[in-house]
């Protein structure tokens, strides 16, 4: 249930309070006080009223003193007929019966009234189809309006007035009759269902017989006195959600709401569990999980959604607010909520960590820790009503000398601090020390070593537990697809990755798009986090790939019986010396990169500041690539195992490796060293020596068969080139036609959504067309400053519009590319929500109000002017135009355009002309509110009358919403090519450290 003020929590006075008549009340007063204890009420209005005394349902319905009415009557005919029905039907049909009729009542109470609610809470739904279908109007439907009163006047008491009261309050008691319906036929209907299922076990002891009825009695107990509890904390008005209706206060958290969290809906339903165990059927427990489970459904989809709406405040994002020293702990605690306290206020704010430690106030403002200070609408006596304005004077000199003083104390500190000092606030606090840190799997990247370790850690484990049985055969193809994932990932997968690296800076653009660097940090964070990510990436990989090669090598080696018969001894041998060599060649490469790990790692890559020169040493003195030679031990062990899956795999690790030098360390290499890199290693160059001496010695023996055995020779290394030639260009056409074609999907695959978010839409077309006349119909766009028709991203479009006095209430126009729309008749895509009603007075946000307007003669006309701005703009630049829809529906009565939507470019990027394209970008972005733009983007005039802070930096901003960091960040990407996640945007928060960041990327990835 929702929750409000209680009349008996609205009553509690401030300590020190010098209402001296409040404190003098003598014991005989209380009773005739409490005739004049009155409840204010507020419509959304704005009409204060005061709010009559109500009785609980029990009270009214069963007490014979009451007078019932005609829907008192239905309700107690209703329970009634279940008693019946429950004592007439057999067992197996009432058991039936019951369930599909408490499945009912169950279902009006949780999606019925959860969707009738959620539509009042939003547009007042309720209040309004009261007020359309006139039931309250005494000249439209007297008969109805007499009825209704009756039925209200005779459950009210004295101070009851149908006439005098509003329309809100009156349709919530209406609203109440069938709430009581629906309630108490849905509890009754439970019991009758429980009843038909009453079973005695026969396996349990005498003892667990006891036990089962004393916990389910206890549990019904438990369960009734936490209704009772609640019912007394809320009272009827938060009991039928009378804050839906109208505002009486604001929310309470005491009682049995401190108990747990939402009780009416968690420990409240204890009940249920306990006639489960009286009755002592599973059918039963299962059937009040389900119930249980529905009425969270209604918190979750009604009632936070709600309370969030009501009593929830907008948050500043980027707020850049002093620490709080321990003097200015917060003596006063979180929200209050109808059940529990509200789920937005139990969440760690940034102003709750720098207080964590604190000691506890030793007294508070309030009665109680958990008091807040309500509207004007709250529950009060008649004296205390006329004494409120100088009790609220008082208590905001209070605040106003409190206040001087915190401004005094942090004037101290300020002067303590050492001058030139940057105050730290609590948004750079947070942003220096979490950076879209991993919390399960969510901010989960994959280019960030410790997630990708995390991914694989809980992978693997996932996979062996969900793997059948295998055969050996079956864990022999496992491992070889192993080793093969990890062979293929390690040479193309990582290529691929170092290759757009160097083409592009790919993994430095990454870190820098998606975290947050500290001011003036020049990239290197960035540069030195995508390196350091690197490095465990690329050691991971490698790992992976020679521990999956040697499990597969060992599942497939068996030890031979005979070592002397066949070649066995023989294949051992040579194994063994090409698995030394390749280990040779590893530890020649490992020991070189103790002292120079720049190349094991390719940080020749990333890192520009190392000489750009090279040193042959080590083994590198011999060869140009020893990762090739190293992989002579992956063929010694094929050798040793005898096998053709590992020489298979051995293949593919050979050539997979070639082509990772050839495509994308060799290119890299001739782009970033040029000529200095040389053609042949010392190896290589004594092998031609041998060759071209041999071959002229071949030569003069010869004699007339020199030319011959030339021609042969020649045709032998050009087959040997062409096969190289031919093997690389395959693979490289491979992966160059794959990538295409990914991205080619990748881009489809956004287009299609785009078109998908576009295209869905259903064209409905009004049947009522031909009753209008679409000449007298027409919109226009009124021109920018400049008289043009180009906007800056945005800029607010101005619309003027003139349709016929009779033009439905309903017309509306939107925004559309320019060839969206194939037909200029009826629109077929979606405005995306770039759309503004004509009339937006007569609209509650995307629904139409429905007021009934006079005819008006045919042959006169209406103008008037609508604006585009905020969510309703165009976001992207580009040509657009406008059309003009009839009736709510896709009918074109007019159009216009094109214009084009564009963003201010710097003409040189520099930090000064990005730094006032920021300046012009920033503040549209941000709705151009003046509690969010920067100082520095204000005008002297608007400077004077800022109230904002002097210590706060002139361009910092703020946010209301991440959507409007995400606007920044779309024009940023459009403006200078750079792209940062709103999340990076709103780390920043601010015009120079924004620029600066701008200026790096571009230095910084520029090729």
């Amino acid at each position: 249930m929702a929750s409000g003020d209680t009349q008996q929590s609205l009553r509690h006075r401030r300590k020190g309070s010098d209402d001296s008549n409040a404190a003098q009340v003598s014991q005989d007063e209380p009773r005739a006080r409490k005739t004049e204890e009155v409840v204010w009420g507020k419509t959304p209005s704005g009409e204060v009223f005061r709010v009559p005394t109500t009785h609980d349902v029990l009270t009214a319905l069963f007490h014979p003193a009451y007078p019932k009415s005609h829907l008192d009557l239905l309700n107690l005919g209703l329970l009634g007929l279940q008693l019946v029905l429950f004592c007439v039907l057999p067992r197996n049909v009432a058991k039936v019966f019951f369930f599909v009729y408490f499945a009912f009542w169950r279902a009006a109470y949780d999606l019925g009234l959860g969707w009738v609610l959620t539509k009042q809470s939003k547009r007042k739904w309720i209040v309004r189809e009261v007020q359309r279908l006139g039931w309250l109007d005494e000249k439209r439907m007297p008969a109805m309006r007499n009825w209704i009163r009756q039925q209200l006047a005779g459950k009210m008491g004295k101070d009851y007035s149908f006439d005098e009261l509003p329309l809100e309050y009156n349709t919530w008691l209406l609203f109440r009759q069938l709430v009581d319906i629906i309630l108490l036929n849905d509890f009754l209907a439970y019991c009758m269902f429980a009843f038909t299922c009453f079973r005695i076990p026969t396996d349990l002891s005498t003892s667990v017989h006891i036990m089962r009825w004393i916990g389910g009695i206890a549990l019904i107990a438990f369960n009734l006195w936490v209704k009772t509890e609640a019912h007394d904390v809320v009272k009827d008005y938060g009991w039928y959600w009378g804050d839906v209706f109208f505002q009486r206060g604001g929310l309470t958290f005491n009682g049995v709401f401190e108990l747990a969290p939402h009780p009416m809906y968690s420990v409240g339903y204890a009940g249920y569990y306990g006639l489960s165990l009286i009755i002592g059927s599973y059918l039963v427990l299962f059937v009040s999980l389900a119930a249980h489970a529905a009425q969270f459904g209604f918190l979750v989809f009604f009632e936070n959604p709600h309370i969030e709406r009501t009593y929830g405040q907008k948050k500043l994002l980027a707020q850049r607010s002093p620490l709080a020293s321990v003097s200015a702990s917060s003596s006063s605690s979180g929200k209050k909520s109808r059940d529990s306290p509200i789920s937005h206020d139990r969440q760690v704010s940034a102003s709750s960590l720098s207080s964590v430690d604190l000691p506890t106030p030793s007294a508070t403002e309030g009665e109680t820790a958990t008091e807040t200070d309500g509207p004007m609408t709250e529950t009060e006596t008649e004296t205390e009503y006329e004494s409120k304005t100088e009790d609220l004077k008082r208590k905001l000199q209070r605040r106003s000398a409190s206040s001087l003083r915190s401004v005094g104390s942090m004037s101290e500190n300020s002067r303590s601090r050492r001058p030139g000092s940057p105050v730290m606030s609590q948004h750079d606090l947070m942003n220096r020390y979490f950076r879209q840190d991993t919390i399960f799997l969510h901010n989960l990247d994959l280019l960030r070593a410790a997630d990708l370790k995390l991914v694989l850690i809980m992978l693997y484990p996932l996979v062996l537990s969900f793997l059948p049985l295998l055969s050996p055969r079956g864990t022999l193809v496992l491992h070889f697809v192993h080793a093969l994932g990890w062979c293929l990932v390690h040479s193309f997968g990582l290529g691929l990755l170092l290759r757009a690296q160097s083409e592009r800076k790919f993994l430095v653009r990454h870190f820098l798009k998606h975290y947050h660097y500290p001011a003036h940090d020049h990239g290197r964070g960035a540069l030195i986090e995508a390196f350091t990510n690197w490095k465990l990436i690329y050691n991971l990989s490698m790992c992976m790939t020679y521990v999956s090669f040697i499990c597969l090598v060992w599942k497939t080696y068996t030890i031979p019986q005979e070592w002397t018969v066949g070649v066995e001894l023989l294949r051992h041998t040579m194994g063994a010396v090409l698995g030394a060599f390749g280990a040779y060649c590893s530890a020649s490469l490992q020991s070189l990169s103790n002292s120079v790990p720049i190349g094991w790692f390719f940080g020749d890559f990333f890192v520009e500041d190392f000489p750009s020169h090279l040193e042959y040493t080590g083994i590198y003195r011999y060869l140009n690539n020893p990762e090739v030679m190293s992989g002579a031990a992956f063929f010694g062990l094929t050798l040793i195992s005898g096998s053709k899956l590992v020489a298979a795999l051995a293949v593919i690790r050979h050539l997979s490796q070639w082509w990772f030098l050839s495509r994308v360390e060799n290119p890299h290499m001739r782009k970033l060293y040029g000529d200095s890199l040389r053609n042949d290693a010392g190896f290589v160059k004594v092998i031609k020596k041998v060759a071209n001496k041999n071959a002229r010695l071949l030569e003069s023996r010869a004699g007339r068969h020199a030319p011959e055995i030339r021609r042969v020779a020649r045709e032998v290394k050009g087959t040997f080139d062409k096969v190289y030639e031919e093997t690389a260009d395959v693979v490289e056409e491979f992966l160059a036609k794959s990538r295409p074609k990914i991205s080619e999907v990748v881009q489809d695959t956004k287009i299609l959504l785009q078109q998908s978010r576009e295209r869905l839409v259903i064209s409905r077309v009004a049947n009522d067309l031909s009753s209008y006349d679409t000449a007298k119909y027409k919109v226009s766009i009124v021109p920018a400053a400049d008289g043009s028709l180009r906007f800056h991203l945005g800029e607010p479009i101005r619309i003027k519009w003139r349709a016929p006095l009779h033009h439905s209430r309903r017309d509306w126009i939107g925004i559309y590319r320019v060839g969206a729309n194939q037909s200029n008749l009826v629109t077929k895509t979606s405005s995306l929500g770039m759309w503004v009603p004509v009339h937006d007075e007569e609209w509650d946000g995307d629904i139409p109000l429905s007021l009934n307007r006079p005819n008006r003669p045919d042959n006169d006309s209406e103008d008037g002017e609508t604006i585009f701005q905020r969510g309703t703009l165009p976001w992207q630049t580009g040509r657009y135009e406008i059309r003009y829809h009839h009736a709510g529906k896709y009918n074109v009565m007019s159009l216009d355009g094109p214009f084009e939507v564009y963003v201010d470019k710097p003409s040189a990027m520099n930090f000064g002309n990005i730094r006032r394209s920021l300046m012009h970008i920033v503040p549209l972005c941000l709705d151009s509110d003046p509690s969010l733009i920067p100082l520095s983007c204000k005008s002297e005039e608007e400077k004077m009358a800022s109230e904002d802070d002097d210590a706060r930096d002139p361009d910092d901003f703020r946010f209301w919403s991440e959507r409007q960091a995400k606007r920044i960040s779309v024009a940023i990407k459009q403006a200078f090519g750079v792209e940062l996640t709103p999340e990076v945007v709103v780390a920043d928060a601010n015009i120079n450290a924004l620029a600066n960041r701008i200026l790096v990327s571009k230095e910084l990835l520029s090729d």
